[in-house]
Order: structure tokens, then sequence, then C-alpha cells
């Protein structure tokens, strides 16, 4: 006598396993493929945020050419050390612009979509969808009056 599945029945466990294994693939890609950009983007949010404040602090008595490059290299040494742990190989794009006739600094952190492809590769579904969708642009931007 024989102990088990019925014959009709042998090999359906390995096709639930395979549909139920490609939903989950499906959701876990999703997952990960969408994280890092949003932490990318989070961390150009925080650090052009901060480099903004701590610009604030700068010396105002100095003369305007001195603290114009004063300002702007300390956003940019901000910006350095808070994206220091962006992988070497995504080139970020970090700007700070001061604007001495209207006070106003500008600070810009910012990466092109297609560099995330060489670390996250995009795949494309029926239908021309993308997974992940990104803008081409991953930017954040701050600024401040003086």
């Amino acid at each position: 006598m024989k102990i088990g599945l019925p014959r009709k029945q042998q090999g359906a466990a390995a096709i639930e396993f395979a549909l139920v294994f490609v939903i989950f693939f499906a959701v876990l890609y999703g997952v990960v493929s969408y994280s890092l950009p949003l932490l990318l983007l989070q961390s150009f949010n925080n650090s052009t945020a901060e480099a903004v404040r701590r610009s604030v602090a700068v010396d105002p008595t100095l003369a305007a050419s001195a603290y114009k490059t004063t300002v702007e290299n300390t956003a940019k040494a901000v910006l350095k050390d808070k994206l220091s742990w962006v992988p070497g190989g995504l080139k970020v794009t970090q700007t700070a612009v001061y604007d001495p006739t209207a006070g106003v600094l500008t600070v810009t952190a910012s990466l092109p979509a297609s560099a995330l492809s060489t670390i996250l590769p995009v795949i494309v579904l029926p239908g021309n969808i993308r997974v992940p969708n990104l803008p081409d642009n991953l930017q954040s931007t701050s600024s401040m009056k003086f």
C-alpha cells in the first residue's frame, strides 16, 4: 500500500510553490528597488537642509568676497560630509551658490536616475512598465535668505 498523495495530486505542490514564489519575488524586488532611491532622496533633503543651516553660522562681518567664499565652502563641506556614505560609483552633483545681492544661499544635491542602473537594474514588464519607475533626476534643493 502506497502512502502519500493520490496520483493526480503529485507535482501540485511544486506548481503552487512556483506561483507563490513569483509573487513573493515581485513584491520583494519592488520594495528593494524603491527603497534605495527613496533613501538617497531623503539623504539629499537632509544634507542640503543641514548645509544651509550650518552656513548661517559664518561670521557676517567678513568682507563680501570672503563671506561669499566662506558660506559656499561651508555648505559644500557639509554636503560632502553628509553624503560620504553614498557609493563612489554614484556621482552625486553637489552645488552651493550664494547670491550676495539677494542674500540667498541655494544648496543642491542631485543624481541622474540613470546612474542608479549600475547598482539597481531596471526591469521592463509587459506594457512598457518600468520597475522602478523613477524621475530622470533625483534632486533636492534648500535655500535660505540671510
